[in-house]
């Protein structure tokens, strides 16, 4: 039997955040046959659910399932993972782990608040294309160019390559709904997760109001994500709307009812931005399951 928890990540309250699955397997033993982990994420029905291996005192493989199958990394389900960790008593607070993920080796800090260790940052494409930015904008419902944000519309990667799509302010923001088939085909076609939207309001106090949108996963939409909201720190860090050394604070899930705090930052180390990100997480049900 391996010990299974749901769990909601950037969030200290049960039912807010985002929910993943946790599967904890002993140390040493192989993963489960990939589809049967591929099998348990769609039973779940939440966007991710990680596997985690130990693979010493503070060591390990951690892989990730969406309902439609493998991907290489998942913000919020790293920090309920590493949540799982320290609630359970395998690591204590503040303990700096080596996560081997298939986007490469990242230090998680685990305690009260996980602070994960993202990739270097890529820009790795332009929307120039006056033609490829009318598809998008046609994908995102039909978004006039006039509703954009001031800032060009680029792809980043800390891990994982998202769109960020700037819009011009947090009305616009909440009032989009895509074309989810049509989001998802754009999305394939470019090899991207999806769509990271975010707004600034300069008087509220958070950084930018966010919305994620990966119907290529089969996740419509997601009330906190990790991978995306580094990736959009550091579009923000290359556009010098933040400095080399800044904590950002993004707003995420309103539209869903399930709103979210996700901490990111941000460090210049030998001229390379280095991206955490982070934040709580809290138990909803712990239990077990079985490969039968």
């Amino acid at each position: 039997m391996r010990k299974l928890f749901i769990v909601d990540a950037f969030t200290n309250t049960s039912f807010g955040g985002n929910t993943a699955g946790v599967v904890l397997l002993e140390q040493g033993t192989a993963f489960p046959k990939e589809e049967w982990m591929r099998q348990l994420a769609a039973e779940l029905r939440y966007s991710e659910t990680a596997f985690v291996r130990c693979d010493g005192p503070a060591e390990f493989t951690v892989r990730y399932f969406t309902p439609a199958g493998e991907i290489d990394l998942c913000g919020h389900a790293t920090i309920a993972s590493f949540g799982v960790l320290f609630r359970e008593g395998i690591v204590p607070e503040g303990t700096r782990c080596l996560n081997h993920t298939r986007a490469g080796d990242l230090e998680v800090v685990a305690g009260e608040t996980v602070m994960m260790q993202m990739a270097s940052p890529r820009l790795e494409a332009r929307f120039d294309d006056p033609v490829l930015l009318g598809e998008l904008l046609t994908a995102m419902g039909g978004l006039q160019p006039e509703q954009l944000g001031k800032w060009p519309v680029e792809t980043f990667s800390t891990g994982l390559p998202d769109i960020i799509l700037p819009v011009r302010d947090v009305a616009t923001l909440q009032a989009l709904s895509p074309d989810m088939a049509a989001l998802s085909a754009l999305s394939t076609r470019l090899d991207v997760v999806g769509v990271h939207a975010f707004a600034i309001d300069p008087d509220d106090g958070y950084t930018a109001h966010v919305r994620n949108f990966a119907p290529r996963y089969a996740i419509p939409e997601e009330s906190a994500t990790g991978t995306a909201n580094a990736a959009l720190t550091a579009y923000l860090h290359h556009h010098g709307i933040i400095g080399d050394d800044a904590q950002c604070f993004f707003l995420q899930g309103e539209a869903m009812g399930r709103p979210s705090l996700i901490l990111a930052t941000v460090k210049l180390q030998a001229g390379i931005p280095e991206i955490r990100v982070g934040g709580p997480c809290a138990i909803v049900v712990k239990g077990s399951c079985s490969e039968s």
